[in-house]
């Protein structure tokens, strides 16, 4: 079993930044790679950036290439989306997931624990 709290979310003005952490506990050796997808109101679940937890190889979507930036400190089992040049499109709820076998990572279907998401909202 893998636990995972979200935190860092909040309100912030379109252009400006937040960084989301999360943090991984239980048996995070057996992770493959972590990631972050976002829902807004009313739409699908979507992914947003991925990273594989021992070699650090990350993958964003594109609608964030470039303005998010992912990262881990295995160390301290956390994992981290820094989300620069922020707009309102970006408003949503920020999940953090784990996969193990390393499968699919650009869809849900590809993890396997999930955090209770953190809200971010982006004003015009």
């Amino acid at each position: 079993q893998v636990q995972l709290v979200e935190s860092g979310g909040g309100l912030v003005q379109a252009g400006g930044s937040l960084r989301l952490s999360c943090a991984a506990s239980g048996s995070t050796d057996s992770m493959y790679a972590m990631g972050w997808f976002r829902q807004a109101p009313g739409k699908e679940r979507e992914f947003v950036a991925g990273i594989t937890w021992s070699g650090g190889y990350t993958f964003y979507a594109d609608s964030v290439k470039g303005r998010f930036t992912i990262s881990r400190d295995n160390a301290k089992r956390t994992m981290y989306l820094q989300m620069n040049s922020l707009k309102p499109e970006d408003t949503a709820v920020y999940y953090c997931a784990a996969s193990l076998f390393g499968r699919r990572l650009r869809g849900a279907e590809g993890y396997d624990y999930w955090g209770q998401g953190t809200q971010v909202t982006v004003s015009s």
